[in-house]
């Protein structure tokens, strides 16, 4: 990328996507390069001006520890935060995105007491000022994902470092800022790139990070085709699996991605992060013939709020579904039980009321189903024009109902109750016959 100097130098920090797109058009066609180059130039020359206009930015400040908080100013020495610590690791000149779209060096500081490192972390270094812009500290850190970036023409990978509390969905304790997730992206080298003997995939990357988190009994979590791989096949990339959904959070167009530890929506801000305990329930709703929407219901500190993604592709329904049943995340009854699982203490005891009508309501409603599927065939002759059991008279499709069904639509009661109508009527209706046969 070193060739494209002037082109990285007025586009990488603004606009970091019309970036790839000029740099992927250069390597389709070289003759391009010149144009690019003058017209970057221009770019930068103007940039350059208006930031002599503007007044200086104030600079992020770091969250090191309530130490430094409070005013401490030795608190950064001898941690990951100290730039006069050494990495034990260290990828240069990469392109973050998140907290902040700047290309920085990504660095490694491992915990050696020895040499004085009392806090090792993972961190984002300004090379031209020898500053440390944003890192976190191995043991505050609870996720880091390597998900490949959708719809490139070269391979990506963006890994996401999760803070705890940096999820987008647990509110920051009172007068204090929520931590901000990391991002940045690992471009895959290609051609005369690649150097003989490495690994050009992100492996590199990920095995550094996983020396430290497994100390934390924690892993670099990678998308799989046994949680999720999409019904969609990529149109540059022939053969290849995508790990994705593309889904919209109000106006913000963004990729789902369904992992071993929870839901990521991603890349831009407010990137969220849904882990199995955090949610209470999954529903779909505007279940349309191409498209549907996903509801997840999380419960975070004390606030309860759902969260919907829209215009998910209904290619992608049954892979979706299938991920949710696997991990009961339609069933609000177990919601404590994962919960329980992740601060490692008893779920609610067995044998409990609430637990088993509950259960024996969710396990009704699926023999119920498979009934009222044989005697839907039946319906002119044998169904009673007198019963209330209308599919609440919106007219909605059988294929609707079953979706509806299939994200523990009896949550709010209304699939039990159309049910228990459906097969009161057909009950009349034996009895009726019984009674004529006597």
């Amino acid at each position: 990328m070193s060739r494209h100097t002037v082109i990285e130098d007025a586009l990488v920090t603004s606009h970091y996507d019309l970036f790839l797109r000029v740099d992927a058009a250069i390597e389709k066609n070289s003759a391009l390069r010149p144009l690019f180059e003058d017209l970057c130039a221009y770019i930068y020359a103007l940039q350059s001006e208006i930031q002599v206009e503007k007044p200086p930015l104030k600079k992020r400040k770091l969250d090191i520890s309530s130490d430094a908080a409070n005013g401490d100013t030795k608190a950064a020495e001898g941690t990951w935060a100290d730039i006069n610590v050494a990495p034990s690791w260290k990828m240069a000149d990469v392109s973050f995105s998140i907290p902040q779209r700047k290309k920085l060096h990504v660095e490694i500081v491992k915990k050696d007491s020895k040499a004085g490192v009392k806090k090792g972390g993972i961190r984002g270094v300004n090379a031209a000022s020898n500053t440390v812009e944003f890192g976190a500290n191995w043991g505050e850190i609870d996720q880091v994902f390597c998900l490949p970036v959708p719809e490139k023409a070269k391979k990506q990978h963006n890994f996401v470092v999760l803070p705890r509390g940096a999820d987008g969905i647990t509110p920051a304790a009172e007068g204090a800022a929520a931590p901000e997730p990391i991002v940045w992206t690992y471009v895959e080298p290609t051609g005369k790139d690649i150097k003989e003997g490495e690994d050009p995939g992100p492996g590199t990357t990920s095995r550094a990070i996983d020396q430290h988190l497994g100390l934390y009994k924690k892993q670099v979590i990678y998308p799989t085709d046994k949680e999720f791989s999409s019904s969609i096949p990529q149109p540059h990339r022939k053969g290849e699996k995508a790990y994705h959904v593309k889904a919209f959070r109000g106006s913000k167009e963004g990729y789902l991605y369904f992992t071993s530890v929870g839901i990521l929506f991603g890349f831009k801000k407010p990137l969220a992060f849904f882990p199995f305990d955090m949610i209470t329930s999954v529903s779909y709703t505007s279940v349309l013939q191409r498209t549907f929407n996903l509801n997840i219901g999380v419960t975070a500190g004390e606030q309860e709020q759902e969260i919907e993604f829209a215009m998910l592709d209904q290619a992608d329904f049954s892979g979706i579904n299938e991920y949710v049943q696997k991990h009961s995340l339609q069933d609000t009854s177990l919601a404590a039980t994962r919960k329980a699982k992740k601060l490692n203490i008893n779920g609610p005891p067995k044998g409990g009321e609430e637990t088993e009508v509950q259960e024996d309501g969710a396990t009704e409603l699926a023999k119920a189903e498979a009934e009222l599927q044989d005697l839907e065939d039946e319906e002119e002759e044998d169904y009673d024009p007198g019963s209330e059991g209308d599919s609440d008279g919106s007219g909605s499709s059988s294929e609707e109902e079953d979706y509806d069904e299939n994200a523990g639509g009896d949550e709010d009661g209304e699939g039990a109750d159309i049910i228990a109508e459906e097969l009161g009527s057909e009950a009349e209706e034996v009895e009726m016959s019984d009674d004529e046969g006597e």
